[in-house]
């Protein structure tokens, strides 16, 4: 992130301290960035085989040390980097802004039974790893990594929670994303979402008050557990991922699951009484394509990493739109760079917690390496040398951020009910046809079916401001075209007097007034408009809404 930022001086470039600089630090809050989560910094090795490849271990998923901040990242190696850890959180907090990290407790780096020795390996093999149990030489390995910490273990959970509440008391950060949990819930084979470590950190005082996400898949059977994590979890949703991805590049019969998505995904999160913000949603992060790489390449090209290019997954849904890799041909840039902008703006829109890649915002690109775990070197590093597309890119990016930060309509506390919430005959969410009435059941299926429309009413925001009062936001409606063809839209009618801003259009700069009842919606392309009631209207809608809170039952 900081290794080539001109504002970063030289000495602290790549450290704890460079990326808590004021010129970091700016960028993220002209984004609207309220949380950054770090890649591992429990101090970690490089893995042989990697060493041997002449590369390094760029991503940090090989911990040994699960109280120690990784010394590479401080300036000055060992003796320095407690000291500077919390220097930069406390420059991230004085912002605003809290910090969530990464943490690797299903491995370590010590590998299979080939080694090395390390760490817990020389303390006590046998209580720290699951072994297979009529081959005590061997390890039983759901992370892909060689070994997996033995759950079942009291001395290995006491580890784990004491290394937890150590970052979240002495290092003061706010919160843990969980690398491969589902390995963290396997007691005995199967996956457990009731299991002990569950238990535990649901019980302490500590641990229970700060954000716990799960990434919800590792390699072993039944390892894919998206939706299926406890209460008072969250979740990095790649069905969220993959659903916006297809539905982007075209492939038929995606418009139902878009729907899901977009709403907070209900599906996966309301059986087990969460809310919208149990959804991580994201587009891309740090394992697989760049967004900017995700429209370029429909084949991975990993032959930097000295594997034959067989390492990482062909399961991109990306497309390149013409071209496989840069390209100079106008046509296709522009329909790329409107793509990013279709996905961003997706992102930014739905229901839930949107998580951005860093360097996305900027069209960072890894040139089609999708698995850049060895990669610590320009391929990887972030260019703050923006052309004129990167520029845009960056400030339509922040645009979209500000248009969620404003309507507390897109950032729900509770899932959409699909039911009327106010007297002149609102739903909370309705989904519109091209020709502005909702949609059928029938209108969901088939597969030439490449529209969504999403109209959001601003009186149903179950947001609520500093004295606890109900916000009321804008009425937003949401149209997105998939489809190789423009179609022709007419908006719906509304029960008051106003007419329809055009806030976001990935098809063209600005913003206008929509004049009349129709739009016409260019293919490939996402637009949000605002409807912008006359004062009359306005007035009397405010005066229903305090009637109708009136009338409800007290807490």
């Amino acid at each position: 992130m900081t290794v080539r930022h001109p504002g970063v001086p030289e000495p602290l470039r790549g450290t704890y301290l460079g990326l808590s600089m004021d010129p970091i630090i700016e960028h993220l809050l002209a984004l609207g960035v309220t949380a950054i989560e770090l890649m591992p910094v429990h101090h970690f090795v490089h893995d042989r085989h990697v060493v041997e490849r002449g590369l390094r271990n760029y991503w940090g998923y090989n911990s040994i040390g699960f109280f120690a901040p990784h010394v590479e990242y401080a300036t000055s190696g060992f003796g320095r980097q407690v000291t500077e850890f919390k220097t930069m959180v406390k420059r991230f907090h004085r912002a605003g802004i809290e910090v969530i990290l990464d943490v690797v407790y299903n491995h370590t780096g010590e590998g299979d039974h080939l080694g090395p020795t390390l760490c817990l390996r020389g303390i006590d093999n046998a209580s720290y790893y699951r072994l297979v149990p009529d081959n005590r030489r061997g390890y039983i390995d759901f992370t892909g990594c060689g070994n997996g910490l033995n759950m079942q273990h009291p001395r290995s959970l006491q580890l784990i929670m004491d290394s937890l509440r150590y970052w979240v008391t002495e290092m003061h950060v706010d919160g843990f994303r969980f690398d491969l949990a589902p390995a963290l819930a396997r007691e005995l084979y199967e996956v457990d979402r009731l299991g002990s470590f569950f238990d535990i950190i649901q019980q302490d005082p500590v641990l229970s008050q700060v954000k716990l996400i799960a990434e919800p898949w590792d390699l072993g059977p039944g390892g894919y557990q998206v939706g299926n994590f406890p209460a008072g979890w969250a979740e990095w949703n790649g069905k969220y991922r993959d659903a916006v991805r297809r539905f982007w590049r075209g492939d038929p019969g995606y418009v139902p699951e878009l729907a899901s998505r977009l709403s907070g995904s209900s599906d996966l999160y309301g059986w087990s009484s969460r809310s919208p913000y149990a959804s991580i949603n994201f587009v891309t992060c740090h394992d697989g394509y760049t967004l900017a790489d995700l429209v370029s390449y429909e084949h991975k090209h990993n032959t930097a990493n000295r594997e034959d290019n067989r390492d990482g997954t062909d399961a991109n849904w990306s497309r390149n739109w013409g071209a496989e890799g840069r390209t100079d041909a106008a046509p296709i840039v522009g329909l790329r760079e409107r793509i990013k902008r279709n996905l961003l703006a997706t992102l930014a829109f739905s229901q839930g917690v949107p998580m951005l890649s860093h360097g996305d915002e900027m069209g960072r690109t890894q040139q089609g390496n999708n698995n850049a775990y060895c990669q610590d070197g320009e391929l990887t590093w972030v260019s703050w040398d923006l052309d004129d597309d990167e520029q845009a890119l960056l400030a339509f990016t922040q645009r979209l951020f500000g248009v969620l930060r404003d309507n507390p309509v897109l950032r729900r506390r509770s899932f959409f009910s699909g039911r009327t919430v106010s007297p002149d005959g609102h739903k909370d969410v309705a989904w519109l046809r091209p020709d502005g009435r909702e949609m059928a059941e029938r209108d969901w299926t088939g597969a030439d079916r490449h529209f969504l429309g999403m109209l959001l009413y601003g009186g149903a925001t179950d947001e609520v401001d500093a004295g606890g009062r109900p916000l009321t936001g804008d009425t937003l409606l949401l149209y997105l075209n998939a489809g190789a063809r423009a179609v022709a839209c007419t908006l719906p009618s509304m029960t008051t007097a106003g007419e329809w801003h055009e806030i976001v259009d990935t098809a063209q700069d600005g913003a206008r007034v929509v004049k009349g009842q129709g739009l016409k919606l260019a293919a490939h392309s996402l637009v949000l408009l605002r409807f912008a009631e006359a004062a009359d209207g306005r007035a009397a809608r405010k005066a229903a809404f305090g009637t109708r809170l009136a009338r409800a039952p007290g807490p």
